[in-house]
């Protein structure tokens, strides 16, 4: 098995190599062959662990995100210019600016290189305060509307979102911000209108209260959750508890990890008509509890957090055999139930570079016994 994980390493690499381009990372090979923000600054944190092999596309990322900046201050959700087709640059996201910012604290940490981070200081402070303008309630959490984060159509999701949060809180941090970051944090756990904190788990989402009609999402949303978790919005009785709550709904078998749990079905509240027309609707397939392996990464980075390296050691072996077995070399995504390789929304499976990278953070964080990310 320890072959098994090293080779998984190995081909990890291999992919990053194939993402890589003179205007940064493609989020795949050769499926999507363009810039995205979330993609990019995700694959830059198992990159990055890499000595200086990617330093330069992880740079050039960082730089045409910053190039493309909109005046508000917002940083593209995609830079779609590469191609043979349409010219365009897309927005309407509210997590791509969280993860720019990110990013260039990462290249600063890994490379001991300040000198991205300078140049960029003042799109940082610009894409903080176009975040911060979404906090129309002025109670430390920004709001989003709907499809505006890596979730994108499925589940329809706004307002206050355990993903957003957990983001902010982390470039607030960064930032030296630390008033603002406690505000949010008390609001995400206390606040009797807005918490998002269950007892068990984060709620994905959360909007208005109106009496005994409370607008919100109650199933398991993994990313927002282990986000929290590695970005010290979770502290460690919450953390466990999360932890905890995986293992007894084994959210993350076959292989880590189903991003949310349960299932959505047509006659759950949370169901909307136009889930039908696509992949993401089925239940276990694409978004809805179909396994992504980038997520399992970081889950592998939570377990090593809190020092459960015997669980991690495990789960790693699985996230190797997720990316590198059925014909699969880092599919996007896999099925919830069976584990076997799903389609692609691009129609390309395999090589999708945030998959790649965060089994090679979590490779690193199992190795050196320490989250890495």
């Amino acid at each position: 098995m320890k072959e098994k994980i090293k080779e998984a390493y190995k081909k990890a690499i291999e992919v990053l190599e194939k993402c890589s381009t003179p205007h940064g990372f493609n989020a795949a090979y050769p499926g999507y062959d363009a810039l995205w923000s979330r993609d990019g600054m995700i694959m830059s944190l198992g990159a990055s662990l890499i000595g200086t092999k990617f330093k330069e596309t992880i740079a050039k990322s960082i730089s045409e995100l910053a190039k493309y900046q909109s005046e508000k201050g917002q940083i593209p959700n995609a830079i779609d210019i590469y191609s043979t087709r349409r010219k365009h640059v897309d927005f309407q996201s509210v997590d791509s600016t969280l993860w720019f910012i990110i990013g260039n604290f990462v290249y600063k940490e890994r490379f001991n290189d300040s000198s991205l981070l300078k140049d960029n200081l003042r799109k940082i402070k610009k894409g903080l305060a176009w975040i911060d303008c979404l906090d129309t309630g002025e109670d430390g959490m920004p709001e989003q509307q709907p499809t505006s984060d890596w979730f994108d159509a499925f589940p329809h999701r706004y307002g206050h979102t355990i993903n957003t949060q957990a983001l902010y809180y982390k470039t607030l941090k960064l930032n030296g911000e630390d008033k603002r970051a406690n505000k949010l944090k008390w609001a995400v756990h206390e606040d009797i209108d807005n918490k998002l904190w269950n007892g068990n788990f984060y709620l994905p989402w959360r909007w208005k209260n109106h009496n005994k009609y409370q607008e919100k999402g109650e199933w398991f949303e993994s990313l927002g959750n282990l986000l929290a978790i590695v970005y010290d919005l979770a502290d460690k009785e919450t953390a466990l508890k999360i932890l905890n709550y995986i293992e007894k709904k084994k959210i993350a078998s076959p292989y880590p990890m189903k991003s949310l749990y349960p299932p959505i079905y047509k006659d759950s509240k949370d169901w909307y008509d136009y889930f039908s027309d696509s992949e993401a609707g089925k239940p276990y397939h694409y978004a809805n509890a179909g396994i992504w392996t980038f997520i399992g990464g970081f889950y592998v980075c939570a377990l090593v957090k809190y020092k459960k390296f015997r669980e991690a050691e495990k789960q790693l072996a699985k996230l190797a055999e997720a990316n590198t077995s059925q014909n699969s070399n880092f599919t996007e995504w896999l099925n919830g139930k069976t584990g076997k390789p799903g389609n692609s929304a691009s129609g390309k499976n395999n090589n999708q570079g945030w998959n790649a990278a965060m089994y090679i953070a979590a490779f690193e964080s199992v190795e050196k016994r320490r989250c890495l990310i």
